[in-house]
C-alpha cells in the first residue's frame, strides 16, 4: 500500500527495495527461461511477499516454490495455486499437506528415502487423497536426494505408485553452483543438474513407473543453462533481488541488487577510522556469505543514501544495533566526511537472511512520480 510518508522520514534501519531493479531482475530470467523452452517455478522463500508473488508469477497463481508451509498457507491464500514445498516432508507435517490440499492447493512435496515414502503413501490411502511426490535427486554432493542409479530410487518410486500417493517426478538442487564463479562453470553445474535429474527420470520410467516432472535449478544454473533438453522446469528464487553472494560469483552486478538497508550514521571513532552506524545484525543478519569468496564483503557494501556504490566502504563489523563501517582492507585513503545524521544504504550478503530480519519492504517506485508503498512480509514455519 502507498505510504504518507516522504523518504527523508523513514525510521531507520529500514528495508528498501529498488521497483526498477527488481522488475529487471525478473524479466531477465523469463526471458532466458523461455529461450531454454521449460517453465519457470519461482522460489517464494526469498520475498515472503504477497505484493511481489503477484509480479512474478504468471497470472498470479503459480506455478510456484515455497520452503515452509507456512509460506504454502499464506500464498494459498492470496490466490496461489500451484505450488511446490521443496523441502524433504517431516511424517509429522503431512496431515497439515494434507489439509492444504483440502481446501484445493495443488500442493506437491519431495522427499528421498523409504521411510518418507511409506508415510506419504500412508497418508494418501488414510485421506483417499493422493500426495503428489518428487523425489528428490543429488546431482552434486550438496545436500540430499538420490544419486540417479540408487537402487533405492525404483524402490521409492514402486512405494509411491503402489501405495496411492502420486508420483510426480524428480528434482534436483545444484547448491554447490554457489561455490564457483563465471557462466561457465555454472554452466557445467546445469548440465550436472539436467543430466543427473533426466537420468533419475528414465530410470523411473523404464521401470514403469510416471515421472511427468523434471524439475532443476539454482540461481547461478538458471541464468547459465544452454539445454534443458529433457527438464520440463526451472526452480530460482533469490534472483528477485540478487545480492553480493551473487555478485560474488558473476551471475549479476552490484548495480543489480534491488535490496539495501538504509541506516543512519550515528557516531564516529576517528582514532580507528570507524564510522558507526544504526544497522547492525539486526538489520543486515548474520550471514557472512561472501567471507569464502575471492572479495570478502564484510556484512555489506556502504552506497550513499540514493544508491550509488561506495566501493571502498563496507559494514566491516556488526554488533546487535550497531554496525561499523571502514574502508575495505589495503585502502589507506582518508575517511570520507559523513556527519552524525548522514544516511547511507548497506547492500546485503544474503538477501534471503536480510529480508528475514524485516517486517516488510519499503517500495521505491520505479516512477519516482508516485509515493514510497509498504509491502508486509512474513516469516515462521
Amino acid at each position: 500500500m502507498a505510504i504518507d510518508l516522504r523518504f527523508n522520514e523513514l525510521i531507520t534501519p529500514s528495508l528498501l527495495l529498488d521497483e526498477a531493479k527488481m522488475m529487471h531482475n525478473i524479466d531477465r530470467l523469463e526471458k532466458h527461461t523461455k529461450t531454454l523452452n521449460v517453465s519457470l517455478r519461482p522460489h517464494l522463500k526469498t520475498t515472503k511477499s504477497i505484493d511481489i508473488a503477484h509480479r512474478l508469477l504468471a497470472g498470479g497463481n503459480g506455478p510456484a516454490t515455497v520452503s515452509t508451509l507456512a509460506e504454502a498457507e499464506v500464498f494459498f491464500a492470496a490466490g496461489v495455486t500451484d505450488i511446490l514445498y521443496a523441502v524433504g516432508i517431516a511424517p509429522q507435517k503431512l496431515a497439515r499437506v494434507q489439509s492444504i490440499r483440502a481446501s484445493g492447493c495443488n500442493l506437491s512435496i519431495i522427499l528421498d528415502n523409504a521411510p518418507q515414502a511409506k508415510a506419504v503413501a500412508k497418508a494418501s490411502r488414510d485421506a483417499k487423497n493422493p500426495i503428489p511426490v518428487l523425489i528428490e535427486i543429488d546431482s552434486d554432493g550438496h545436500r540430499g536426494g538420490l544419486r540417479p542409479d540408487d537402487p533405492q530410487l525404483i524402490e521409492i518410486g514402486r512405494i509411491l505408485h503402489d501405495g496411492e500417493a502420486e508420483l510426480r517426478g524428480v528434482l534436483t538442487h545444484a547448491g554447490e553452483s554457489y561455490t564457483v564463479a563465471g557462466k561457465k562453470a555454472h554452466a557445467d553445474f546445469a548440465e550436472l543438474e539436467r543430466v543427473a535429474s533426466v537420468a533419475a527420470a528414465n530410470a523411473l520410467k523404464a521401470a514403469g513407473l510416471p515421472c511427468p516432472v523434471v524439475s532443476v535449478g539454482s540461481t547461478p544454473t538458471a541464468h547459465s543453462a544452454r539445454d534443458l533438453s529433457g527438464v520440463t522446469e526451472v526452480r530460482a528464487g533469490v534472483y528477485v533481488f540478487f545480492d553480493l553472494v551473487m555478485a560474488g560469483i558473476g551471475v549479476c552486478r552490484q548495480e543489480d541488487i534491488a535490496l539495501s538497508v538504509l541506516t543512519t550514521v550515528i557516531g564516529h571513532q576517528n582514532d580507528r577510522n570507524w564510522i558507526l552506524v544504526d544497522a547492525g545484525w539486526m538489520a543486515m543478519s548474520r550471514d557472512l556469505g561472501t567471507s569464502g569468496q575471492a572479495v570478502d564483503q564484510g556484512y555489506g557494501v556502504v552506497c550513499d543514501e540514493a544508491g550509488n556504490i561506495q566501493p571502498d566502504l563496507i559494514l566491516s563489523s556488526a554488533n546487535q544495533e550497531h554496525g561499523i563501517i571502514t574502508h575495505r582492507p589495503g585502502i589507506t585513503a582518508p575517511m570520507p566526511d559523513l556527519p552524525v545524521g548522514t544516511r547511507l544504504r548497506i547492500l546485503p550478503n544474503h538477501a534471503c537472511a536480510t529480508a528475514a530480519q524485516h517486517s516488510h519492504y519499503t517500495l521505491i517506485p520505479a516512477d519516482y512520480n508516485n509515493a514510497l508503498a509498504k509491502w508486509p512480509r512474513f516469516n515462521g514455519w
